[in-house]
């Protein structure tokens, strides 16, 4: 095996420091491939191996090939291993459960909308500053060509370096740092093989754990030449999230948010999604309240200070139904159609709101006014 520097063991559930790689991995060039010893080796062989066909394009496959799908779209597997996070990085409940099941949100699954303050408050506004500097990082590694799956590695190895944990990774046993959904996706697209093409528009869906609190936001972003109807669906998305983020302020029911982002979706001719919403965000990844997109809803609960929440209005081109690949996570439109969304944390005032996700002086220049 070749030694290197110093990186962290791959074999799971170890996260010793590491010297030795894979020499099938360095002839490949295939990164992150560290072993502490010949024994951890050894042991991970089974899976490890097929790192070693993510560099060859003709064992590039389709996993689902017997599956209807709705567009044009194709995940393009072997995923590539898992990625490693150091052993002193703390770590949400979840992250070495066997299920991915977080007991915390369960144990908390009626429980009243937490209200933060003071420290606590202090730290949730530090991560989510965390999360968008890697957001931006990830927008900086777009461009026709560039895999999915290598904004994942760009994400990692951001969050690595902020010591926090990537939130996606194992929760509910999805495999990889960030979600990643490429046209007709509408949310949680697993990273792969697959190159952007030109033309493509991606949202880059960005959550980490630090500190004891989560943080969550993403962002739709076009790849080279995108035409013009794709491009008034991106901006209408924003949009939408912009005008249900004026509203905020405590009295506010959290139903009445689904009204004005459907109103200016129909406008422009677009369709809401329902199946998903926005939410709770703090101790815990998901939590109450429940933020629906779309008029007419149920949702429980009146804003109030301290109450932090995320919107993400998922907006179609087409219909407004989904449905999920045999991934069990990857959610796509009926038709085939596009889909956008975006998505900030929110933190109500005494007076108003405030956008803790919000850009930084040395994020990326929009591609779009407003966006």
């Amino acid at each position: 095996m070749s030694v290197v520097d110093k990186s962290v063991c791959t074999t799971t559930g170890c996260g010793k420091p590491a010297q030795l790689q894979c020499p099938t991995c360095v002839k490949l060039g295939v990164e992150g491939s560290y072993f502490c010893s010949q024994a951890c080796f050894r042991t991970s062989w089974s899976t490890h191996k097929s790192s070693h066909e993510v560099s060859n394009p003709k064992s590039t496959y389709d996993p689902f090939p017997t599956y209807r799908y709705t567009g044009p779209l194709r995940p393009v597997y072997p995923l590539s291993p898992r990625r490693p996070v150091p052993s002193d990085i703390p770590r949400p409940d979840y992250a070495d459960s066997p299920d991915g099941v977080s007991r915390l949100e369960q144990s908390y699954r009626n429980a009243q909308i937490e209200v933060m303050s003071g420290e606590k408050l202090e730290t949730m506004k530090r991560v989510c500053q965390l999360g968008r500097e890697v957001l931006d990082a990830a927008a900086r590694a777009i461009k026709v060509g560039v895999t999915t799956d290598e904004i994942d590695r760009v994400v990692h190895e951001a969050i690595i370096e902020c010591k926090a944990y990537p939130s996606t990774m194992n929760y509910y046993s999805f495999p990889k740092s960030v979600c990643t959904s490429v046209n007709e996706v509408i949310c949680h697209g697993i990273p792969d093989q697959r190159k952007l093409e030109d033309g493509d528009i991606i949202n880059i869906d960005i959550s980490l754990f630090k500190d004891g609190v989560h943080t969550d936001m993403n962002k739709t972003y076009l790849v080279g030449n995108v035409d013009k109807k794709y491009k008034k669906l991106v901006k209408t998305t924003r949009e939408c999230l912009q005008k249900a983020i004026d509203m905020v302020k405590p009295g506010v029911r959290y139903r009445d948010l689904g009204a004005v982002i459907e109103k200016h979706a129909k406008a422009n001719g677009f369709s809401v999604v329902r199946t998903y919403c926005g939410h709770g965000v703090g101790r815990m990844f998901h939590s109450a309240p429940n933020v629906p997109h779309y008029a007419m809803n149920k949702a429980i609960g009146i804003m109030k200070p301290g109450h932090v929440f995320t919107i993400e209005p998922m907006i179609n081109q087409g219909n407004f139904q989904d449905q999920t690949w045999r991934d069990n996570w990857t959610s796509v439109t009926v038709d085939g159609k596009r889909s956008a969304q975006f998505e900030h944390t929110i933190l109500v005032t005494e007076d108003g709101h405030e956008v803790l996700t919000r850009r930084l002086p040395t994020s990326p220049p929009s591609q779009l006014d407003g966006i």
